[in-house]
């Protein structure tokens, strides 16, 4: 568990348990719609369940207003995860939230071993986690992404030296 005091609120974050899904569903389709089944990111998570021991949850006593998963995937040959869906709710976004979830999910998956997390987004907001844009052409995903918004994080210096191919989901093992 880790508390978190944010610019107003008081955060707690905790490991996504299974009895948080349909929560966090309700939550998904409340910020993202339907339309988040259409999108790339969405269309590799549905090929692999999510890591629960890499997801987390973000509360204010007992009410959840945030969450962020990751999945496993590779890149060409290397492993690596996908970070997806951060989702927070709208009345508790620009509170440090989504910033802390990340944080607390690299942390975990540092501690665990991995080494590369990529995620489609904007530079401008990840970027504050470590996130940069991978150059146009090294790593591709399986439907339309904007290159651009194809973004990664070393957990460890030099991981993603050498790396490129599709992104493809993988089962753990």
């Amino acid at each position: 568990m880790t508390d978190v005091s944010t610019t107003d609120i008081s955060l707690t974050i905790l490991h996504e348990t299974t009895g948080d899904g349909p929560a966090i569903e309700r939550l998904l389709e409340r910020t993202f719609g339907p339309g988040r089944y259409a999108k790339t990111a969405y269309r590799l998570r549905e090929q692999v369940p999510h890591s629960l021991d890499l997801s987390f949850t973000a509360r204010i006593g007992t009410l959840l207003v945030g969450s962020v998963r990751l999945s496993p995937v590779r890149l060409g040959e290397t492993k690596a995860l996908l970070l997806g869906p951060l989702t927070v709710e709208p009345p508790f976004r620009e509170r440090g939230v989504g910033q802390a979830l990340i944080a607390r999910a690299l942390a975990e998956a540092r501690g665990k071993g991995h080494r590369l997390v990529i995620l489609v987004g904007d530079e401008s907001y990840y970027g504050k986690c470590g996130f940069k844009r991978i150059p146009a052409g090294r790593v591709t995903m399986p439907g339309p992404v904007d290159p651009a918004r194809l973004l990664v994080a070393e957990l460890a210096d030099g991981a993603f030296e050498g790396v490129s191919g599709t992104v493809r989901a993988e089962w753990e093992s």
